[in-house]
């Protein structure tokens, strides 16, 4: 990869003021950045919530086709709950102070299914590095069928992508749990980026194996065996299916709408591959928030509601970032740098849905 360089001169006092105000809320207030004891409860809660229902899947006499696919739609909810909430700010070192703990809860998303390696690359390397950059940000390369960015091709089909993205969104976590980690991680070795983690391309395959392993047997193996005398195995696996459908709906959903609206930049570096720009104010040109008054919502979606503050600050715990967003909005109001934000999580998602139908039309 090419290196970019940020002009890190450039609206230097905004970010240094910005940081300031920050640091000094948590050191009045005396509270640490990360995780505090409503984090903990959360992820018991949620740990729990997504426990119970393969325990009814294990041990639970089930006899009607109805509840195995509820059981599994719980699941699912659980899934994006635990990748919003727990194992993203775990990931980010947000969770503790401790990097062991940080490394441990970090674990879950291999516990659902996914890739602790390639999310922290994909997602802490490239996509938080190269907010909307082309051919640096992985969040914004598709597929041939989808186009997130206006300096991307633009075909035929895309006309209709933002009536379609959505089932293609919903299949997300499918694609986690069969393939998409063991390509990543290929590619990611052949950019070199995995030493970058402190570890080695073999070692992450044996350990990708023995998690997607372990997760087809806890998950849909162990129920098809105990529950196929009674119930259709199409059946368990419909249920399967439909509850990461939803999953990838769920995440969708939540992070779609942060970065890929029609209000923000997608910005490209020089040839020399320089970005006219702040870091920083990079992120506040290329990320939005939405429906910050929401508090059920920013409980499940792991405060990624205020995605601005995350982006801004992925290190602290998004327990906190309700009460730094309006230093950082009056900061960036004050700097006259730009803040944007959606009021409500519906127009959000309209806003992303014009956004797909504009970038398939133009």
């Amino acid at each position: 990869m090419k290196p970019v360089r940020f002009d890190r001169k450039k609206d230097k006092e905004f970010f240094q003021t910005l940081k300031s105000r920050v640091e000094g809320y948590f050191e009045e207030n005396n509270i640490s950045k990360k995780a505090n004891s409503a984090m903990f409860l959360k992820t018991a809660v949620l740990t729990v919530f997504y426990l119970i229902p393969i325990g009814f899947l294990w041990f639970g006499v089930i006899t009607s086709p109805w509840i195995v696919i509820m059981l599994y739609i719980l699941l699912g909810i659980g899934q994006a709950g635990i990748g919003l909430s727990i194992m993203h700010d775990a990931n980010h070192g947000a969770f503790s102070d401790k990097p062991r703990v940080n490394n441990l809860v970090s674990r879950y998303i291999d516990a659902v299914g996914g890739s602790a390696i390639t999310w922290r690359i994909q997602h802490n390397v490239l996509h938080h590095s190269y907010t909307n950059i082309d051919g640096y940000d992985e969040d914004i390369e598709t597929p041939p069928f989808l186009r997130f960015s206006p300096h991307a091709e633009r075909k035929p089909i895309h006309r209709l992508q933002h009536i379609y993205a959505w089932f293609f969104y919903s299949l997300m976590t499918v694609f986690w749990i069969t393939a998409k980690d063991f390509i990543q991680l290929a590619r990611y070795e052949k950019m070199d980026l995995v030493k970058g983690q402190n570890t080695t391309y073999r070692a992450e395959v044996g350990k990708m194996i023995i998690w997607k392993v372990m997760y087809w047997i806890v998950f849909f193996i162990v129920p098809l065996i105990v529950l196929t005398p009674v119930i259709s195995w199409g059946v368990i696996l419909t249920g399967f299916i439909l509850g990461h459908m939803l999953s990838g709906l769920i995440l969708a959903a939540i992070f779609q709408p942060a970065h890929v609206m029609e209000d923000l930049k997608f910005a490209l570096p020089s040839e020399e591959g320089v970005m006219d720009v702040h870091p920083a104010v990079h992120q506040l040109e290329t990320t939005s928030n939405y429906a910050n008054g929401s508090s059920l919502l920013s409980w499940y979606a792991g405060g990624l509601n205020f995605q601005i503050e995350h982006h801004l600050f992925p290190h602290i715990c998004h327990i906190h970032y309700k009460k730094i967003a309006p230093i950082v909005k009056a900061t960036a109001k004050e700097f006259g740098i730009p803040y944007h934000e959606h009021k409500t999580f519906v127009r959000a998602l309209w806003y992303h849905t014009k956004m797909l139908k504009a970038l398939g039309r133009a």
